[in-house]
């Protein structure tokens, strides 16, 4: 069970781990032992996210994010299978943990007259000190 949130949790088996090898530094090893970890959660399909939530997630321009919703997440930071398999988690969380704040409604506003006539103002005087650094030739 993966802990988001004290009200929500995504359960081990929406979650797809499979294990391929790194690219990186890691000596002989690195050619023999599979330690990068490629999680794969289906946003689209979970039941266990709310409506809202998933439709935050996939409205987001994540190019993790594949066209039928699900996410994949390649770990291969670290040199053993365990730590890159944590790691994969740990932004899978934090994926979703920045889906859940709600971003807060704009609400149109007006500039007031007296801004726009500060606006007006302010560029006649600085028009007026443009004007003033002409050099008149035919006098």
């Amino acid at each position: 069970m993966l802990e988001i949130a004290p009200d929500l949790s995504i359960p081990d088996e929406e979650l797809t781990e499979r294990f391929v090898r790194a690219s990186g530094p890691g000596g002989q090893n690195v050619n023999k032992v599979a330690t990068a970890v490629e999680l794969r959660f289906d946003v689209a399909g979970s039941p266990s996210l709310p409506e809202p939530l998933r439709a935050r997630l996939l409205a987001r321009r994540d190019r993790r994010l594949t066209d039928e919703g699900v996410l994949v997440l390649n770990a291969q930071r670290f040199r053993t299978q365990d730590r890159n398999r944590e790691d994969a988690r740990d932004r899978l969380v934090a994926f979703i943990v920045a889906g859940l704040h709600v971003p807060k409604a704009r609400v149109a506003t007006k500039p007031t007259r007296a801004s726009k006539q500060r606006r007006l103002d302010e560029k006649k005087r600085s028009g007026t000190i443009k004007r003033g650094r002409t050099v008149r030739t035919w006098d």
